[in-house]
């Protein structure tokens, strides 16, 4: 059934291998182990390829399919940061899609896109405008690509651009393994004053062929929470964190608006405080938040305090 999978979708996550064949992550991944021991398939951290599986890009039906609730969650925290009345730039992606679906409902604002996918989820949105660039059509994941798309670009100005793409390392960078789709997403960085990526924690320290935006080009990164045992994607966090990025993770640990770094990494002995995204419509407050200000408790001793002074007035 794994070997299925990895067949049918070219890349899939532990956890929802896990979910899928309805047993623990520990036991799939020892069941991967043997697998890419007979060479049927690699392992990657947090998931499983075809052997050279990320030297082709999967289409974006297999990828629609893959982690999906973690993009979902991400998509969640990723419209907090939109004002109404913004403009903004949303790249390719089945990501980026999830991210769409939820910006319709943000009065006044202008997206631009090279995503045919993301312009039909905003296609009948109330009052948000949507602008396509040019270029040739590129099938396999519905984007427009080429000279065309990347001139249609120059000259534009908008607050924050949201990317997705094959693989997020802290030396390199956000990556894609198609030249043409790298391309046209540094053409969208360009025209964004702040650059805010997308990622799962099953892309964090993967290296594709492609750069796409360097490391310090990146303002934030909004990511779901690896699993407990997959240190690589948590140490991936931390240098990423040192290297200035702002972290943002949906569904952390103790973390119910999900702004926070996992737990795990709080104790890391290297770990200085990570800017988090600013606060959202409504909620008054700064943006950098500890955890207990996020888990709402209070000052040790309150409560008791507060019997004894009730006990005093009767």
């Amino acid at each position: 059934m794994i070997l299925e999978m990895v067949r049918a979708n070219g890349a899939v996550s532990l956890r929802e291998l896990a979910r899928v064949v309805q047993t623990s992550e520990v036991t799939v991944r020892r069941d991967v182990r043997a697998l890419e021991a007979e060479g049927l398939l690699d392992r990657r951290h947090g998931g499983a390829v075809l052997p050279g599986g990320f030297t082709r890009e999967s289409g974006f039906p297999q990828k629609s399919h893959l982690a999906t609730a973690e993009k979902t969650a991400i998509a969640d925290l990723a419209a907090g940061l939109v004002e109404e009345g913004e403009a903004v730039v949303v790249g390719a992606g089945t990501t980026t899609q999830e991210l769409a679906r939820r910006l319709a409902r943000v009065p006044g604002l202008t997206v631009v896109t090279n995503s045919l996918l993301v312009a039909q989820a905003l296609a009948h949105a109330n009052r948000v405008e949507v602008v396509m660039t040019g270029g040739t059509l590129r099938g396999s994941n519905y984007a427009l690509v080429g000279s065309g798309a990347e001139q249609s670009l120059q000259g534009l100005r908008v607050s924050r651009a949201f990317i997705s793409g094959s693989g997020l390392t802290a030396e390199r960078g956000l990556s894609t393994s198609n030249m043409l789709s790298a391309s046209v997403d540094r053409a969208l960085v360009q025209a964004a004053a702040e650059v805010v990526v997308l990622a799962d924690h099953t892309k964090l320290g993967t290296d594709t062929m492609f750069q796409t935006v360097p490391t310090d080009l990146i303002t934030r990164l909004v990511t779901d929470e690896p699993p407990a045992h997959d240190d690589r994607a948590a140490t991936e966090l931390q240098a990423l964190a040192d290297q200035g990025v702002q972290i943002a993770v949906a569904g952390a640990s103790g973390s119910p608006g999900g702004d926070q770094v996992p737990a795990r990494q709080q104790q890391h002995p290297q770990r200085r405080d990570v800017a988090l995204p600013g606060p959202r419509r409504g909620v008054p407050g700064s943006g950098l938040r500890s955890a207990s200000m996020l888990g709402g408790e209070q000052p040790a001793g309150t409560e008791q305090r507060g019997r004894v002074a009730d006990m005093r007035r009767r």
